[in-house]
């Protein structure tokens, strides 16, 4: 009776031990099998931190971001309607619909990031009142940031524009001051330093060429009218709803990632995605 009772014993925990090997072993299959989806998010300037941090944050849910990094503000659009990269993260609305525009694109926001706020910075004078007639002041030379500094400098009183929704060097009717302006490319505007009196410097550009922000002497204030200004994370149209791309925006707007940038970019930078406007 006791051999039998071993053998029924023997019998129930050999299969036991079978349905528990094979569903670890299921369990380990799956876990080897599960595809992590790389994300490749174009860039430019020295978001690659906060872009880092978020890889973290995703790395749960399978998914691998990486970076791909440009120096050109033209470039990461028309890589990303070629399907070179998934996203780009480096422009703000108004730069996007004038891309879409010229270039008969199709591609949408989908998260916002960053507001940041244009400055001027300047080797020679400590104010704007000190800008004298003759002088040059350097704004960038790309359409949306080439019309949005021009405003910047009608506010601060220093010309006057004709009344256009991106003007242009050509748009300026009058200088009260008798200031000069000249547009160049983005990325050159810190080494224009040394030969203008001023230049209206975009905040990621100053950040890479480690200008102070403490010591701009002018920073475009933040209104109602801030808000084509807005960064955003940019997708195609026809892929804008994958869960992937989902998940990577719902992990940059977290306080712990507000958090990064303010300890990163200080006062150049602000998360936005919880403005009111």
């Amino acid at each position: 009776m006791q051999s039998g009772l071993k053998k029924v014993i023997s019998v129930g925990f050999t299969a036991a031990l079978a349905l528990t090997l094979a569903a670890w072993g299921s369990n380990h299959a799956s876990a080897k099998t599960t595809k992590t989806t790389t994300v490749k998010v174009g860039i430019v300037g020295a978001d690659k931190r906060i872009w880092d941090a978020v890889d973290k944050k995703v790395q749960k849910d399978h998914i691998k971001i990486k970076v791909v990094e440009f120096s050109d503000y033209n470039k990461p659009n028309s890589a990303l309607q070629d399907g070179d990269i998934d996203l780009n993260a480096f422009q703000h609305q108004y730069f996007l619909d004038n891309w879409n525009k010229t270039h008969h694109g199709n591609l949408v926001a989908i998260g916002k990031t960053v507001l940041a706020p244009l400055a001027v910075y300047s080797q020679k004078i400590k104010g704007l009142k000190q800008l004298k007639k003759g002088d040059t002041v350097s704004v960038p030379n790309d359409p949306t940031n080439e019309g949005r500094a021009l405003q910047l400098l009608e506010a601060a009183g220093l010309i006057k524009l004709d009344n256009k929704d991106l003007p242009t060097t050509q748009d300026i009717k009058s200088s009260p001051k008798g200031i000069k302006v000249e547009a160049i490319d983005a990325a050159q505007l810190p080494k224009s330093l040394p030969d203008v009196a001023a230049s209206v410097i975009n905040s990621g550009v100053a950040v890479d060429a480690k200008l102070n922000p403490e010591k701009a002497i002018y920073r475009e204030p933040i209104t109602k009218k801030s808000k084509p200004w807005i960064n955003i994370i940019v997708a195609n149209k026809k892929e804008k709803n994958k869960k992937a791309y989902k998940q990577i925006v719902k992990a940059y707007q977290t306080k712990s990632i507000a958090k990064l940038i303010k300890k990163i970019y200080k006062s150049t930078e602000t998360p936005a995605w919880n403005y009111k406007f």
